[in-house]
């Protein structure tokens, strides 16, 4: 046997939506788990057959306005509370609707999940560069890691539960073509924890990745594809932590 591990450990990993290459986000996490051999890992395209989390210590979800039903949401409720640990990455928290004036609203129409998730998506500025600031550098997540600067979307969101921030920046200006367009300063949390009974919720927002033909219906070729933190070693590195902290039994 060597040094391999002696016990297997399941996790899923929910990578679907819109407005993204899911592709490539669903291949380099899979990359990224499979540097663990006894790591198993199934995938799904939406929230059906949450019963898998039975057998799961972990849970991962790369997503873009794809919410649950209701039932699944108390499902995944549920399995937090009980000691699940669930990785939210991106666009896990946002519901995306274009208003007959074009702009893109993002209505309150399930508390359940946002509440559960302790952020809302609300807006993104243009993909640009933006500091990231390391809060709390004494966390597993971030300790060694300087402050730093990234190119991606900019999440800005309205806080719905308890968070403990890890790393945050700061946002004024416009969001253009949103219907909540205008921010005042505010710190924006940027990788954050969320803790419900003995589990624990993992969010990190960056991780924009669009390619040519992911915005069908309204550009069949999209001519600049969007990479964004997913060009960054820190942002893998970010990735790799949170895997070795799911793997993990207990916090």
């Amino acid at each position: 046997m060597g040094d391999q591990p002696t016990t297997r450990i399941d996790a899923h990993f929910i990578a679907a939506g819109k407005y993204h290459d899911i592709d490539y986000p669903r291949l380099e996490l899979l990359k990224l788990l499979a540097e663990h051999p006894h790591i198993r890992t199934t995938v799904g395209c939406d929230y059906s057959g949450l019963e898998r989390l039975d057998q799961c210590r972990f849970l991962i979800t790369y997503t873009c306005d794809l919410m649950p039903t209701k039932e699944q949401a108390q499902q995944l409720r549920a399995w937090v509370e009980g000691g699940g640990k669930w990785l939210a990455l991106h666009g896990t928290n946002s519901i995306l609707v274009f208003t007959e004036s074009g702009l893109v609203d993002t209505p309150n129409d399930r508390p359940d999940m946002m509440e559960m998730l302790g952020t809302q998506f609300k807006a993104h500025p243009p993909i640009g560069p933006f500091p990231v600031e390391v809060v709390n550098k004494d966390h597993e997540f971030t300790r060694g890691i300087e402050d730093f600067e990234v190119v991606d979307e900019l999440y800005l969101s309205h806080t719905t539960a308890k968070i403990e921030t890890l790393m945050q920046t700061t946002f004024e200006g416009e969001a253009t073509g949103f219907v909540e367009e205008k921010w005042d300063k505010t710190a924006v949390p940027i990788l954050y924890t969320r803790d419900m009974g003995k589990g624990r919720i993992v969010y990190n927002t960056l991780g924009h990745c669009r390619g040519h033909y992911d915005l069908p219906g309204m550009a069949d070729f999209y001519p600049h594809k969007e990479m964004c933190a997913w060009n960054y070693d820190v942002y893998y590195d970010l990735l790799r932590r949170s895997i070795a902290w799911a793997m993990r039994e207990g916090d």
